[in-house]
């Protein structure tokens, strides 16, 4: 099988729109390594998403974060970000430069269901706001980086991976 010519790919998107398990399986795929900066960020706090909001609040996650993806290399991957990274012109800078952004676009509908399976997820985001406030904060900037748009609603996540692998290669 001859290597895909895309090196590296950028996963944005709500939480619960599938980028960890899209990115999985589009990483096997593109025979890439996968990248969860979730994960990344939770191994350096050796504390969980929710747990770093929980004590030192959403902007000090997304100040880590920004740290984190500012300074972590970028090899041959899929990267799976975590969906507030859209808040930061200087990641988005980075991974626009560096990869071709893939934004998982899901209805409000979906991801709720998706969280709800899930409520300790953690995300960065004021206690004020609902999560149709943050979905309808984040979708513009979203909309705004992604070089291509693929639906995640009703499709199962192999036949997702298929689609963005396809786009890749127009």
């Amino acid at each position: 099988m001859a290597r895909h010519p895309i090196q590296v790919v950028s996963l944005i998107g709500m939480p619960g729109s599938g980028k960890s398990t899209v990115g999985v399986l589009l990483a096997k795929r593109l025979g890439l390594a996968f990248v969860d900066t979730d994960l990344l960020i939770q191994e350096q706090e050796q504390a969980t998403l929710a747990e770093i909001i929980a004590a030192n609040g959403h902007e000090a996650l997304r100040v880590i974060e920004e740290h984190v993806l500012l300074n972590m290399d970028i090899g041959a991957s899929v990267i799976s970000t975590g969906g507030s990274v859209v808040y930061s012109e200087a990641i988005m800078n980075r991974l626009s430069n560096a990869s071709s952004v893939i934004y998982l676009r899901s209805q409000l509908a979906t991801v709720e269901y998706r969280i709800s399976l899930a409520p300790d997820r953690g995300i960065a985001s004021p206690g004020s706001h609902t999560l149709q406030d943050v979905y309808n904060e984040r979708v513009p900037l979203y909309e705004r980086y992604a070089a291509i748009t693929v639906d995640v609603d009703i499709e199962p996540p192999e036949t997702i991976s298929g689609h963005i692998a396809a786009a890749l290669d127009k």
